[in-house]
């Protein structure tokens, strides 16, 4: 098995795959399974005045209810900057008799790979079925051309580079109104381009997240560099023969006429990078069944950190993949290289979540 930097350092080998390869870690329009159907109603109406995050869905089960016994699943949508956006819901089932009793849940927003869809993500990970097994809202928002601004340099397919964090913040905070979603127990996730869209919300929003993970997704830098700016627990899943997006970054993109592909740090310097704005110590790193796990504590006391008292920032390693979701059971595009049985990312991410506490056998607190 190779070690960790020689896995690191095999990156060059596989750019002339990533010229040919779309920045997706998603599956082509055939791929792809069929969206979940709208809600009844005219797919293009929106609900409110006068502001611009307002919601409808058309009738039947959709946003603005609140309701524990709501369907399990609907499309939404949001007005943002003028905007009509899409997102997949998907609420805890529960019955009449638990609904009075049922208190604030907690929210994943997970964002769909470069090129994909909600529908493909929530396929690709079953994570609204973990997720509401737990008690929590999954929101899977749609990209404004299947893709996400993860970066902070405009583009000509993205004139406003600040315009999907806008909205990602938008939708937080109409869930959190709507839906009874727990404005302390907040968190993103995502894949690929979007696990880079993950990352940007925890740097720039950290106050407003408890929690993110990205598989497969890296900090944009260079121009369109994005910075932690405060303390929060972040888990980044990373495969360590990506053919698409290398584990030790891509500093120079090839070009793509269509959307430019953002350069990115490496995966581990990712993690570092949260791991210094949250005034942690040295790393631990250990091997586990399938994956090495490098743990960061992050420091109580750091600034911006009034959220939650301590926390940590993980890079899980994983052995044998590629540009993919571990444990998933639906193939990945030619060319995406394997995919692991282990770990089940969708499973970790949501322990994380749970509990992004320090592990005392692995992870030492600053300055120890």
């Amino acid at each position: 098995m190779l070690s960790f930097g020689e896995r690191s350092r095999r990156w060059p080998g596989v750019l002339a795959l990533a010229l040919v390869l779309p920045l997706a870690g998603c599956a082509t329009d055939a791929d792809r399974p069929d969206a979940t159907p709208p809600s009844s109603g005219s797919p293009g109406t929106s609900s409110g005045t006068g502001g611009d995050t307002s919601s409808g869905t058309g009738g039947g089960t959709g946003g603005g209810t609140g309701t524990a016994t709501a369907a399990p699943g609907t499309r939404e949508q949001l007005r943002v900057d003028g905007d009509v956006r899409q997102y997949l819901l998907h609420r805890p089932a529960s019955t009449p008799a638990s609904a009075t009793a049922d208190g604030p849940r907690p929210l994943v927003v997970a964002f769909h790979g470069r090129g994909a869809d909600a529908a493909e993500l929530r396929a690709k990970t079953r994570l609204e079925k973990a997720a509401t097994a737990r008690g929590m809202l999954v929101a899977f928002p749609e990209g404004l051309g299947h893709g996400w601004g993860a970066g902070t340099r405009a583009t000509k397919q993205r004139p406003d580079p600040d315009l999907d964090v806008r909205f990602t913040e938008a939708l937080i905070k109409h869930l959190i109104r709507t839906e009874r979603a727990d404005p302390e127990r907040i968190y993103v996730a995502g894949f690929s381009n979007g696990g880079s869209m993950a990352l940007r919300m925890a740097a720039e929003r950290p106050a407003l997240l408890a929690g993110a993970a990205s598989v497969s997704g890296q900090l944009p830098t260079g121009d369109a560099a994005v910075e932690p700016t405060g303390p929060v627990p972040v888990m980044v899943v990373y495969g360590a023969d990506d053919p698409v997006r290398p584990l030790a970054g891509l500093p120079t993109p090839p070009p793509d006429p269509e959307e430019p592909i953002l350069p990115t740090r490496s995966a581990r310097d990712t993690a570092a990078a949260f791991a210094q704005a949250g005034g942690a110590g040295e790393p631990v790193t250990r091997e586990e069944k399938g994956y090495d796990r490098t743990v960061w504590r992050l420091a109580a006391d750091a600034p911006g950190g009034d959220r939650r008292p301590d926390g940590t920032v993980q890079l899980l390693v994983v052995h044998d993949a590629g540009h993919t979701w571990p444990g998933s059971t639906v193939p990945p595009p030619e060319g995406f290289g394997p995919v692991a049985k282990a770990p089940n990312a969708t499973d970790t991410i949501l322990d994380f979540f749970a509990d992004p506490g320090p592990d005392a056998d692995l992870a030492p607190g600053p300055g120890r």
